[in-house]
């Protein structure tokens, strides 16, 4: 029987988007926020005429956002405006000329093939394939929670088996030769917390994310993505208790009952429910907030998972324009299997990766800085490692190893993007640290992303969105099923009405 009542822990992307949907058939929804904003790990950050996004950056797999404004009576056009890329980003490797990846096929085929003959035909085949495994995740893998095996006996799965046992590494390397067609096709492994390695290969459906249906921007940034959820969630009657964080879940052996929470002043309270629906970190919820007999998973078993990989975020704000940057811009360095060792390898490593993501929204948005100044958010790869410390966006000061990270990312963007003045044009300068995703949203080993999508932790393998020990309580968001990323999110968030048994319908 559907739910009269829920609690939902966390206002991230699947906290937001499962409480309009919860609201908008009926239910009395309550979310209740550790922070004093909505939005988890998909923030925002304003200062001196500045603002930057400090999570999500990429606007991919818009049919998601499509079906998800569908399900709360609206659009996506009528809740964002959105312009496409073109190029849909700039890729710089390491000693040789950068590489504009454009908007549309035939535009496509002829890049690679400049690059590398009979590429173009090829790409044209693996994106032929990427678009298949696409449509085969969305209708068998995403929307879906695993209560039949029969989606995944389907003829169409049965005959994409060998992905499932090949690297998409492997994949990549088998049908194209130079090195940076390999890397544009295997980087966005990063983007699923992992190495090219270590997942499967049918994650070449994520070429079919940005090469085919191509990359837009929301004008104003992804907190706008993060104001249109919210907005809509009150708009259905959802109370939001900001500035509270939940302490236990109120359990016994009928189920859950509610949830205790406490106050900035440390004034305890609690909040009755029918169904608790946790949006925190799955290992954070299930250590932390279960007594140890209601837990489905233990301390064993989060040991033996790959919890994906952390970050070093560097917010700038730039005097002057930095023409040679495009909106998204990936440099590559050239030994990058030593760069993935350095962070994928090695959990307590304090190293950073030299494969780094740098995005400059103020390209196409002229909100996001003073004029005549350009924004940067630069994101640099590092171990899922709360010892390298803390930046300085949300504490007076950052650590050692975060300011050195910081500082190497910032000149070798001078140097390889041909700003040679960069360093010094810097106006304004903010860092986030593992540890600060460990501190604001209790990301394990401060985790940037999720657990990694690795073969043993995608699909039913990554495990479930109810709980096995309390009826009543189930999980949403990147760390569940069906993983990270914000499309994702909006997905999970669909999948935990239909496992109340509140189908859904656009």
């Amino acid at each position: 029987m559907p739910p009269n009542s829920a609690v939902i822990i966390g206002a991230g992307i699947g906290g937001l988007a499962t409480a309009g949907l919860l609201a908008r058939q009926g239910v009395q929804v309550t979310v209740i926020e550790k922070n004093d904003e909505v939005g988890g790990r998909a923030g925002s950050l304003a200062l001196d005429g500045f603002r930057w996004d400090v999570g999500p950056s990429w606007y991919l797999m818009p049919e998601a956002f499509d079906r998800f404004f569908a399900l709360m009576g609206t659009s996506t056009e009528a809740e964002l405006n959105l312009v496409t890329l073109d190029p849909g980003y700039r890729m710089f490797f390491e000693g040789e000329a950068p590489m504009d990846i454009p908007h549309g096929a035939t535009e496509l085929e002829q890049l690679f093939e400049s690059v590398e003959p009979g590429a173009g035909t090829q790409i044209r085949d693996y994106l032929r394939s990427s678009a298949e495994m696409y449509q085969l995740a969305l209708q068998q893998y995403l929307y879906t929670n695993f209560t039949s095996p029969r989606s995944l006996l389907s003829r169409k799965m049965l005959s994409r088996l060998p992905l499932l046992g090949m690297s998409l590494r492997r994949f990549v390397n088998r049908q194209f030769q130079d090195h940076r067609l390999r890397k544009i096709l295997q980087y966005p492994a990063v983007f699923l917390s992992s190495q090219p390695k270590r997942i499967p290969a049918l994650y070449h459906l994520m070429s079919h994310t940005d090469l085919t249906l191509g990359v837009q921007y929301p004008l104003g940034g992804f907190q706008e993505v993060v104001a249109a959820l919210y907005r809509l969630a009150v708009a259905e009657g959802v109370q939001f208790r900001l500035g509270q964080e939940v302490t236990e879940i109120y359990v016994d052996d009928e189920g859950v009952q509610g949830v205790k929470m406490v106050n900035r002043q440390g004034i305890p309270s609690g909040q009755l429910a029918n169904v608790v629906i946790s949006n925190a970190d799955i290992q954070h919820t299930e250590m932390k907030l279960l007594p140890p007999k209601f837990r489905s998973y233990n301390q064993s078993y989060f040991a033996q998972r790959d919890p994906g990989i952390s970050a070093v975020l560097v917010l700038l704000g730039v005097d002057g324009k930095l023409p040679t940057l495009a909106h998204h811009n990936l440099l590559m360095s050239r030994d990058w299997d030593a760069d993935f060792a350095a962070v994928f390898d090695n959990p307590g490593s304090l190293r950073a990766s030299k494969s780094i993501y740098v995005s400059k929204p103020s390209a196409s948005d002229q909100t996001v800085a003073p004029k005549g100044c350009e924004n940067l958010f630069v994101l640099i790869p590092v171990a899922p490692n709360t010892s390298i410390g803390h930046g300085n966006a949300y504490r007076q000061e950052e650590s050692p190893i975060v300011r050195t990270i910081a500082s190497a990312a910032v000149r070798q963007i001078g140097e390889w993007a041909n700003i040679p003045d960069l360093v010094d044009r810097v106006i304004l300068r903010r860092t986030i640290g593992p540890q600060d995703f460990e501190e604001r949203y209790h990301s394990w080993l401060g985790g940037a992303l999720g657990p990694a999508h690795t073969l043993g932790q995608s699909a039913f393998f990554r495990g479930t969105n109810i709980s096995r020990r309390v009826k009543g309580l189930l999980y949403v968001g990147g760390t569940t099923v069906p993983g990270v990323g914000v499309p994702m999110c909006l997905i999970s968030a669909e999948n935990v009405l239909t496992r109340l048994g509140m189908p859904t319908t656009t």
